[in-house]
């Protein structure tokens, strides 16, 4: 409940921001990749300034979500690990208890009887 709300106090604000800034920016305008010449067709591209602000943004949450996964990697590695020594573990467990559960009725079996 609690990340939903902050979802929404972050994430209406930054939609409301977005889009005024489309709004307002809607002129057209040539992106050009040679600085060396700017006139150039086959290395500029023409489009509304909104989707060059929206393509950096979009472009930027990526790469910082892929930054993110690995850096995160080692802790993934991690839990895989210990995950699979919990199931060694768990499985150990299981054997030792099904062995003293053998042990116990074994032992009631040969005691005499009065």
């Amino acid at each position: 409940m609690m990340k939903k709300i902050i979802n929404i106090v972050i994430l209406v604000p930054l939609a409301v921001v977005l889009i005024v800034l489309c709004v307002a920016n809607r002129q057209w305008v040539t992106l050009a990749l040679n600085p060396f010449r700017p006139d150039d067709q086959m290395l500029s591209a023409g489009a509304p300034f909104f989707v060059f602000l929206l393509s950096a943004f979009l472009v930027g949450a990526i790469v910082g979500s892929f930054a993110t996964w690995l850096t995160q990697g080692k802790h993934r590695k991690r839990a895989r690990h210990e995950a699979r020594a919990a199931v060694k573990w768990r499985g150990e467990a299981d054997q030792h208890k099904k062995r003293a559960e053998q042990m116990a009725t074994g032992s009631l079996n040969q005691l005499p009887s009065p």
